[in-house]
């Protein structure tokens, strides 16, 4: 049991670490940002890279790097990794995906006598069964639950999906909303001359998406729609593995973008253009949103539960002509109007701070005895 004199140590295990990767690890890099500012609290990370490493508390253990996985590594074998996280003698360990790393949290917790969580960030059964169908999606729904069980407590993203695993039968699960960098993400990041790069008049209404090529993105939805909508609006779609083979009023970036390219982007766009049907949070919508512009997108997943009335509108799912009528309702009201209010949704409900401080005080119910912890503010 941890006395008030010892810090807590909280280690968190990943393979969705790579260059390429999303959420996930936009997670765990501002986690670890906005605990590095609590004092008596360590953070550690143990994720795949090309060899075994340290740097600090960030660690790496050699894994198989993906063919055409966009830079992720496939841990093989958990021993290796059950043995790092005994090493690392943690006080709670949380993994942050369903494969080797999470049996090997599951294997280190017991040694350890920690609790483990696991954070269910992908809804792995619906992924996989979209691709390969219902009887591949029942196999993942039982594994899911088998795996999951073991836990001492699991983090959803979402209710919908905190809803779908209790439906399952997991137990102790627990909504945890992740953030955005509401510095970072801003309506100032808005540059006048992003549309003259684009070639642009003045009057077009410019729509943004930002993310991989993924089936459950729905990219051909979002190029259909654009086809509907015509010359007076244009599509930018940012990501690694875009179509090349578009309509003239959409344009590519097939590539991996950094931060201060995408806050540019979103904030220098008019809306946000989203079909996709599998969100778990949607954090990209919530970025957008934190850069003072509205949503058209799916009323599907995490999109339907995380973008309010009034800032944005949500569409019957896979439907290209809904979501074009969406995109011309949107533009007959106030746009600007309804960024504004998108942005203040998102300082109210979704800054990173908050959504770490919900994070510590569950920790602090996982480990009886431990002080509460407190995020001192910026500034």
């Amino acid at each position: 049991m941890l006395g008030p004199e010892d810090p807590l140590h909280i280690a968190d295990v990943t393979m969705f670490h790579a260059p390429a990767s999303g959420g996930v690890r936009t997670y765990l890099q501002a986690k670890h940002r906005v605990l590095s500012r609590v004092p008596d609290l360590r953070a550690s990370l143990l994720v795949p890279g090309a060899e075994r490493d340290s740097l600090g508390d960030h660690h790496t253990l050699p894994a198989l790097r993906l063919p055409l996985g966009q830079g992720y590594r496939f841990p093989l074998r958990s021993r290796p990794w059950r043995d790092a996280l005994v090493a690392l003698a943690p006080d709670i360990i949380e993994a942050g995906d369903p494969y080797v790393t999470a049996w090997a949290a599951l294997d280190a917790g017991q040694r350890l006598g920690v609790p483990v969580v696991g954070f269910y960030h992908s809804d792995l059964p619906r992924l996989m069964g979209d691709r390969f169908g219902r009887h591949v999606r029942r196999r993942l729904e039982r594994y899911v639950v088998n795996l999951y069980r073991r836990f001492d407590s699991v983090l959803a993203p979402c209710q919908v999906m905190a809803d779908r695993l209790q439906s399952w039968g997991v137990e102790h699960v627990r909504v945890q909303p992740l953030g955005v960098d509401l510095q970072q993400f801003h309506p100032g990041r808005r540059d006048p001359a992003f549309r003259d790069e684009l070639g642009l008049s003045p009057e077009t209404r410019l729509l943004v998406f930002i993310g991989r090529n993924s089936s459950e993105k729905n990219i051909d939805v979002l190029l259909a729609t654009l086809k509907r909508l015509g010359k007076g609006y244009h599509l930018l779609l940012m990501g690694p593995g875009m179509p090349h083979q578009v309509p003239n009023n959409v344009t590519v970036v097939d590539r991996c973008c950094g931060v201060h390219e995408v806050a540019r982007a979103l904030a220098s766009s008019d809306a946000m253009l989203h079909a996709g049907t599998r969100e778990t949070f949607g954090l990209i919508a919530q970025e957008a949103m934190a850069s003072g512009i509205p949503i058209v997108g799916a009323r599907a997943g995490a999109l339907a539960e995380n973008v309010p009335l009034g800032a944005g509108i949500l569409c019957r799912p896979l439907d290209p002509e809904a979501m074009a009528d969406a995109c011309h309702s949107l533009f007959l009201n106030d746009v600007a109007a309804s960024g504004r209010y998108a942005r203040r949704h998102v300082e109210r409900h979704f800054s990173w701070e908050s959504a770490m401080e919900s994070l510590l005080t569950h920790y602090h119910h996982l480990r009886p005895g431990s002080e509460p912890h407190v995020i001192p503010q910026n500034g």
